[in-house]
């Protein structure tokens, strides 16, 4: 199994030691450690971890704040860690899309299973969001040939079958996409001043 990358975040110099001992110990390498929010944000950018620890009590923003910012433009498995148990903390947690919640302090012999859950889960998760829109992308493209084959049907005078064999055909002949050709299509209606 390659080894995996993580990133601690925590302002106690001694809890940020503590996890990174266990870490190692477990087989994986700490490729970075912060102690603010604004470090978490910068150190998930630049290192792209497999996993991030993230305190909940961080001195500039709380870890959940920060793990929103990351989860906007990086997908990565981010595991909370904090020193009581809170519900509200718990909700904004789901909400924001944290893959564990861990209660200091933090017992070794689970470190592990909360680990490989979370990037489990995480990978399930990702899995789902690209195939969301792959279907987004098929429906929308879906969308634009029916128009085209619409506009075609009508300029054309011919059949449903016929304009679809011709976006068909084009789109190979051109190594386009069929949606490539439907846009093109209804490009140039509107130039010409067809639509409305």
């Amino acid at each position: 199994m390659p080894k995996k990358y993580v990133v601690i975040v925590d302002d106690s110099p001694r809890s940020r030691a503590t996890l990174g001992d266990a870490l190692k110990r477990l087989g994986f390498e700490v490729a970075g450690e912060g102690a603010s929010g604004a470090e978490a944000v910068r150190l998930a950018q630049k290192l792209k971890p497999d996993v991030l620890f993230l305190a909940v009590g961080l001195p500039d923003m709380d870890g959940l704040t920060a793990a929103t910012h990351i989860l906007e433009t990086l997908p990565i498995p981010i595991l909370i860690l904090s020193s009581h148990l809170d519900q509200e903390l718990i909700q904004r947690a789901k909400e924001a899309g944290v893959m564990a919640y861990l209660l200091k302090p933090l017992r070794e012999e689970e470190l592990l299973p909360a680990i490989e859950l979370a990037i489990s889960r995480f990978e399930e998760f990702d899995a789902l969001r690209k195939e969301n829109a792959d279907l987004r992308r098929t429906l929308e493209d879906r969308k634009l040939i029916e128009r085209a084959k619409g506009i075609l049907m009508e300029r054309e005078r011919i059949s449903e079958q016929q304009a679809f064999a011709r976006i068909q055909k084009t789109s190979m002949n051109t190594r386009r996409s069929m949606a490539e050709i439907a846009q093109a299509i209804l490009l140039s209606e509107a130039v010409t001043g067809r639509t409305q």
